[in-house]
């Protein structure tokens, strides 16, 4: 029996024997009077036996059944695990039709000795921004790496932006490696779906910036300012603000969101045996419908602050890495090892010594602008050096080379005076 029940049974005895009434034992029980009569018939008729809960040692009609609980553990241990508590409830219910509670799921799970991989820290005392009110005002942007693939392919940083309204993750794509290419197609895919946003949030990266401790140029110190970075051009062009922050908690929506993608997309990606940056892509783009509607929440003002693409919008000539040259006398314009010959055109003959804008697209393609004008540009003969079939071989270079600074200098040789002390 319990202590309370223990107590009760003391009481209901001093009734019995006429040491206090019903209504003072009541009282002193913290029941009504009529609960007490209630109580002393049923000592009466059953004993103490009639103290205990009615439900003891009965199972709860919400317990789960043993050959439920068998099977989540089977699944445990077998193909979801590593997963977090309530990833692992979402997706016994959306892929094995089993439909229990998180804190079942829970206490299954601990019964089998493991805990969830999901540390999570103390918490500590800060004050959090408050949301911008409408989606598309700002968008945070920021890559991860990280094991991503857990040794089954190469390590990947994961590109990615988070509406700052509503949680939203408007895209994300994994990359070999943090580059600007990567942010440039983060941006092209997010202007094409949703539309261009008004600023965004980034960290100090020297894709984003010009390092501080970075010399400046003559045409820089003669500007008064910085040159902008392929992607800094990039949000100009676009008018999007870039604002950015000088620590990690600044961005925090971003990183606790890398703390849920190394967690439940990492499992993701272990479900699916995903071993290539192609197959790891094709995952995350299953994946984000799937969290987005999972995470995102309502922003405090209706409607979308992106702004619509602009009539004219050619996005090859914006979604690309822009470059200065000077062209040549012969009207060729050399970049990177190749020669592009600028054909002569209606407004202008030549350009020789004109400054024009290489544009170097990711698909490999090479497009040369004066003045916003696309100029018609075809493959420059080679060099007649390039052609020369006589050529010095290898190792008439080497000889040559070892000749004029492979043999010692005498001990007179004009080189050695000052250090031997010879004098003429």
């Amino acid at each position: 029996m319990s202590r309370r029940e223990e107590a009760r049974l003391v009481i209901l005895n001093k009734v019995i024997g006429r040491e206090l009434s019903v209504r003072d034992a009541s009282e002193v029980l913290g029941v009504s009077e009529r609960h007490g009569w209630r109580l002393l018939a049923a000592y009466r008729r059953e004993g103490a036996v009639a103290l205990a809960h009615g439900n003891r040692g009965r199972q709860p009609g919400h317990t789960v059944r043993r050959d439920l609980q068998a099977r989540v553990r089977e699944l445990v241990w077998g193909r979801y695990s590593g997963f977090n508590h309530c990833h692992l409830t979402e997706l016994l219910a959306e892929r094995e039709g089993i439909y229990l509670s998180r804190s079942s799921i829970r206490r299954i799970v601990i019964s089998m000795g493991i805990s969830s991989p999901r540390h999570r820290r103390p918490p500590k005392h800060r004050s959090r921004r408050e949301r911008y009110p409408q989606q598309g005002m700002l968008l945070q942007i920021d890559a991860s790496p990280h094991d991503w693939l857990e040794g089954r392919g190469p390590e990947l940083s994961l590109v990615a932006a988070i509406d700052d309204a509503t949680g939203e993750v408007p895209y994300a794509l994994f990359r070999l490696e943090e580059d600007t290419q990567g942010y440039f197609q983060l941006m092209e895919h997010i202007v094409a779906t949703h539309g261009i946003p008004l600023a965004v949030y980034r960290d100090r990266h020297s894709i984003f910036e010009t390092p501080a401790k970075h010399k400046e140029s003559l045409e820089e110190q003669l500007a008064g300012r910085r040159e902008p970075t392929q992607f800094g051009r990039l949000l100009g062009e676009l008018g999007i603000n870039s604002i950015p922050s000088n620590s990690p908690q600044g961005r925090g929506r971003i990183e606790r969101l890398w703390g849920t993608f190394q967690d439940r997309l990492v499992s993701e990606l272990r479900l699916a045996g995903a071993q290539s940056i192609a197959q790891a892509n094709q995952v995350v783009a299953n994946f984000l419908p799937r969290h987005n509607h999972r995470f995102t929440v309502p922003a405090a003002q209706p409607g979308s602050a992106y702004r619509a693409i602009p009539p004219g919008f050619i996005p090859e000539e914006i979604f690309c890495l822009k470059h200065q040259r000077t062209v040549g006398s012969d009207n060729v314009v050399r970049f990177k090892g190749l020669r592009l010959q600028i054909q002569p055109g209606t407004d202008r003959p030549s350009y020789a010594r004109a400054r024009v804008t290489v544009h170097e697209r990711f698909d490999g393609t090479l497009a040369v602008y004066y003045q916003g004008q696309l100029l018609a540009t075809v493959e420059a003969p080679p060099d007649a050096g390039m052609l020369r079939s006589n050529k010095p071989s290898a190792d008439f270079m080497v000889k040559r080379f070892l000749r004029s600074h492979g043999h010692k200098p005498g001990p007179r040789h004009p080189w050695r005076r000052r250090y031997k002390g010879f004098h003429d």
